[in-house]
């Protein structure tokens, strides 16, 4: 087997699949969940007076790799029930714009906090916050 046979089915084996539309309503909770815990864990670094720098990289760098799950999780039938998304979550376009955005803020983020620069992981902090408030401001129920 070629190893480009063995990447395509790699990548084919982490494709998820649910048996019913509430499995991918869970699913996207709970990476939403992790990466919420987990952006407060490094705005309370953030305000404390000393901020622990090893939190606040292991923080941001789980952060960018959970912002990848989500988006398994947006299948049909997956818009109804105990979810957040609005119905236009799952159909405009501007949705995988934000994401693209976001996840570079995301890969921005870990990458100053791995710098060790408190006020740069600040800004960087706010710039990965604001695109993540841009999906939700225009795309969650209120």
């Amino acid at each position: 087997m070629t190893v480009g046979a063995l990447l395509a089915l790699s990548a084919q084996a982490q494709v998820q699949t649910f048996s019913k539309p509430e499995d991918a309503i869970r699913y996207r909770q709970s990476a939403y969940f992790i990466m919420g815990q987990q952006m407060g864990r490094i705005n309370s670094e953030l305000k404390s007076p000393s901020p622990n720098i090893a939190a606040i990289q292991r923080a941001a760098g789980i952060v960018e790799s959970v912002f990848r799950l989500p988006g398994e999780g947006y299948v049909p039938g997956s818009d109804k029930g105990n979810t957040k998304p609005n119905a236009e979550a799952f159909t405009d376009p501007r949705v995988g714009e934000i994401a693209r955005r976001t996840a570079g803020e995301l890969a921005k983020l870990s990458e100053v906090a791995k710098g060790g620069d408190v006020a740069a992981v600040r800004t960087q902090f706010a710039a990965a916050a604001d695109a993540c408030k841009s999906c939700h401001d225009d795309f969650r129920n209120k």
